[in-house]
């Protein structure tokens, strides 16, 4: 058995590379820029102008802090138009922009004067005052120069950002009605005409055919990948090391704000895990014996109700008769510990004793639904073993009926049981979100919630990966018990 569990162990590496690799591809793929996301508000004082120059220092801190300047992987495979710092724009938009017109194109060098005039357009644009052109220019209304300044404005931004023909023709189009109506716009003209001799040049582009031949470009091990898994050696560990990013809520590190709530998200799973075998075990095994009895009816009833009832009614429903003033307020509403009377220094078993009153409900809405679940599949397995030759020759030997039951069907009826465990024991990393929710638990639940509505993925990515890796970690607990219940099973 050591062997095939040190080897089962080897066979993790490959996968959990599988599984990083995955999550990686998730991370940068989703939605929004986390730059944007992270990049605080500048307390600059000053013009507009130095307000924007010192979020751009921020920007730039953040992309390097988070390896964002760096290329995707060790290599890339793409075509011989394709630039191979690309990965150096900053703004993932204008990159997107850059991608698609490169490719329409199979001109690298004519996109990036476009791009750069583009930016110089944008800039020339951002030194336009409306109040100081309404001041030059009297007979203009303050709020048509407005309009006009911040519609240019507009459709560069909209140039930047798309790569459609149709797109990119209104945007002109619409600039150079701006242009043509009014004069302060005058210092945009020479950018703007160079934009359009570079678009006019896209289109017409002769170099298309470089977009079908292929090429590969090779980065070694500065890119974002080999950052995120293996670290840099100073501020960043790496995901091998426990280090999973920094949050898009809070700045704060992955690892810090998990570890601070897998304790209790766990603690409550794996108990409501073990009280929901001790039940549905027994269970299962009476009405198996019992069999279409009565009994087995009148269980498989109440069962069936309770595991059709949603947790959050239950949950509620608890809170609602037993945490309300108004009925039994037998239990605390919310929360794990009154910190107005918890003390830290209490012994192990005092601390529990505080919180005992906390647990009972949320417990009691996390095991219900398992073992009514539990206790079918035991009930299922149990008949299907009594129903085999060998018992049928335990009772013809003329062995007690519960030493039958007990000793010769339990171990064999046991394994279904242990196999939905591989699949119940990956869930206790994030909690039940409901659940947690409801009783203000501060565990992983909630932390996964606030991660979804935040669109926290660095969060959300790390929950995947460590699930992932107890997912192989259950699978492989579930077939070390096959061999311990069911001695047929072995693993040389």
């Amino acid at each position: 058995m050591l062997k095939y569990t040190f080897q089962r162990i080897l066979t993790f590496i490959p996968m959990l590379i599988a599984i990083s690799l995955l999550s990686f591809v998730i991370s940068i793929n989703a939605p929004g820029d986390p730059v944007e996301r992270l990049a605080k508000s500048a307390e600059s004082e000053g013009s507009a102008q130095e307000q924007s120059g010192a979020s751009k220092k921020i920007k730039q801190e953040l992309r390097k802090k988070l390896g964002l300047d760096l290329p995707i992987f060790y290599l890339s495979i793409s075509d011989l138009s394709t630039s191979d710092t690309l990965y150096k724009i900053q703004d993932k938009y204008h990159k997107s922009t850059l991608e698609h017109l490169t490719h329409k194109s199979g001109d690298w060098n004519l996109v990036s004067d476009y791009y750069l005039e583009l930016l110089n357009l944008q800039k020339i644009h951002l030194t336009l005052n409306a109040k100081n052109i309404h001041a030059s220019q009297e007979n203009l209304d303050l709020n048509t120069v407005n309009e006009a300044v911040n519609q240019v404005g507009f459709e560069i931004n909209s140039l930047l950002e798309t790569s459609e023909d149709e797109l990119m023709n209104l945007a002109l189009n619409k600039i150079d009605e701006n242009l043509n109506n009014y004069e302060f716009f005058n210092p945009l003209i020479s950018s703007f005409d160079n934009i359009k001799n570079f678009n006019g040049k896209l289109v017409n582009s002769k170099n298309r055919w470089r977009t079908y031949v292929p090429t590969i470009h090779w980065y070694g091990s500065q890119n974002q990948y080999h950052l995120w898994l293996f670290g840099n050696g100073k501020d960043r560990k790496g995901l091998l090391r426990g280090d999973f990013g920094i949050s898009y809520i809070d700045s704060q590190p992955i690892s810090t704000k998990i570890w601070q709530k897998i304790g209790i998200s766990f603690s409550l799973s794996l108990i409501s895990i073990f009280i929901a075998y001790l039940i549905s075990i027994p269970i299962g095994i009476y009405s198996a014996y019992k069999k279409d009895s009565a009994v087995d009816k009148g269980f498989s009833l109440v069962l069936f109700i309770l595991y059709s009832m949603p947790s959050f009614f239950v949950g509620t429903l608890l809170l609602l008769q037993f945490a309300n003033p108004d009925n039994l307020a037998w239990f605390p509403v919310s929360g794990i510990q009154d910190p107005t009377v918890f003390d830290p220094d209490w012994s192990f078993w005092a601390k529990i004793k505080h919180r005992m009153p906390f647990l009972i409900l949320p417990i009691i809405t996390y095991t219900y639904g398992s073992f009514a679940f539990l206790s079918r599949i035991m009930r299922v397995g149990m008949i299907d073993i009594v129903s085999q030759d060998y018992i049928r020759t335990a009772r013809a030997k003329g062995l007690a009926e519960g030493k039958v039951i007990l000793k010769h069907a339990l171990r064999n009826s046991l394994l279904p049981v242990i196999t939905v465990f591989a699949a119940i024991f990956p869930a206790a990393i994030g909690g039940s979100i409901i659940i947690e929710v409801i009783f203000s638990i501060p565990g992983m639940g909630v932390e996964v919630y606030n991660s979804i509505l935040n669109y926290d993925y660095p969060m959300i990515i790390t929950v995947f990966t460590i699930s992932g890796f107890l997912t192989m970690l259950g699978y492989l607990v579930s077939d070390l018990l096959y061999a311990v219940v069911d001695p047929r099973i072995s693993y040389k």
